[in-house]
C-alpha cells in the first residue's frame, strides 16, 4: 500500500504500521532516521525552498516490505506531498519519485539566488547602499535554512543507501544514488554562496571601515591646520604690554597674511604626503 496521511489519520493505518513505530510517531519521538529489521521510518523538514521564509512541514515516511505511508504534518504540508507523490509499481520507485520530484528544480532556484547575491555585490560596487547590511544578513538567514534542508537529507540518502534492512533493491540502491549524489551538490552550491556571502560582508565591513577611516584623517587633518592658528590667538589674547607689534598699524592685515600662510602650507604638506 502507498498512501499519503496526516498526522492525524496515521491512527486509521495502525494495522500496516509495525507496532513500535506506531509508538513512535504517536509520542513524536522518531529520529532523523531509523533502520529497523522490517521497516525504515524516518522524519525530515520539507521546504518550499521557491518561497522564502515559509516555515517547514515535518514529514515521517514509513516503508516496509508491503507498504509505504508519507505522514504529514498540517494541511499545507499535506497538500504539498500529494502534488509530488505519485503511485507506482515498487514502494522504492515511489519513494525515489517523491524525492525525485521534491528536487528537480532546486538547482534552478539556487542559481537564481546565486544570481540575486552577485546583483546585490554588483550594485552596493557601484553605490553604497544602506540596505545592503540588512540583505547580507537575510541571504545568511536564507542559506543557513537550505543548508540545515539539504544536511537532513544528505543524511537521509546516506542512510537509506546502506540498506540495512534490505528493503532496496539493487536498482533502487543505483537510483538513490543518484539521488544522494544530487543532495551532496546542492549541499556544496549552498556552503560555497554561504562563503561568498561571509566574503560580502567582510567586504561591506572594510569599506565602512575605510570610510570612517577617512572621515577620521579629514578630522585630523583640520584639527591640525587650525592648531598653530589657536596658538597664535592664545599667544596675542594674553595682551602683555609692551609688545611691539600691538601698536603697529600694520600688525592686524599681517596676523591674517601669517595666518592665511600657516593654513596654506599646511594644507600643501599634507596634499605632498596624499593625506587629502
Amino acid at each position: 500500500m502507498q498512501k499519503v496521511l496526516t498526522i492525524k489519520e496515521a491512527q486509521d493505518y495502525e494495522a500496516y504500521i509495525a507496532p513500535k513505530a506506531v509508538r513512535q510517531i504517536q509520542d513524536n519521538r522518531t529520529e532523523t532516521f531509523e533502520s529497523h529489521p522490517k521497516y525504515t521510518l524516518f522524519v525530515f523538514p520539507m521546504y518550499d525552498i521557491h518561497q522564502t521564509g515559509r516555515a517547514a512541514n515535518q514529514v515521517m515516511v514509513y516503508l516496509d516490505h508491503e507498504d509505504l505511508l508519507l505522514l504529514c504534518e498540517g494541511q499545507r504540508g499535506y497538500e504539498r506531498v500529494c502534488s509530488l507523490f505519485g503511485k507506482e509499481a515498487t514502494n522504492e520507485c515511489a519513494l525515489w519519485s517523491f524525492f525525485h520530484h521534491l528536487l528537480k528544480h532546486d538547482m534552478d532556484n539556487l542559481e537564481d539566488l546565486e544570481c540575486e547575491i552577485a546583483d546585490a555585490e554588483m550594485a552596493a560596487m557601484v553605490r553604497f547602499q544602506e540596505d545592503y547590511i540588512h540583505k547580507i544578513i537575510a541571504y545568511r538567514k536564507e542559506l543557513l535554512r537550505l543548508k540545515r534542508y539539504y544536511e537532513q537529507l544528505d543524511t537521509i540518502m546516506d542512510s537509506l543507501l546502506l540498506n540495512e534492512n534490505k528493503l532496496l533493491s539493487e536498482e533502487g540502491i543505483q537510483h538513490f544514488t543518484i539521488l544522494a549524489n544530487r543532495t551532496t551538490r546542492y549541499l556544496s552550491n549552498v556552503l560555497n554562496l554561504r562563503d561568498y556571502v561571509t566574503q560580502m560582508r567582510e567586504a561591506c565591513q572594510a569599506q565602512i571601515d575605510i570610510e570612517q577611516n577617512n572621515l577620521m584623517r579629514l578630522f585630523t587633518v583640520i584639527t591640525t591646520v587650525f592648531q598653530p592658528l589657536t596658538l597664535m590667538v592664545g599667544w596675542y589674547g594674553m595682551n602683555f604690554s609692551g609688545m611691539p607689534e600691538i601698536n603697529w598699524k600694520y600688525a592686524y592685515p599681517v596676523f591674517i597674511g601669517a595666518s592665511t600662510l600657516v593654513c596654506v602650507l599646511l594644507l600643501l604638506l599634507f596634499k605632498k604626503k596624499r593625506w587629502v
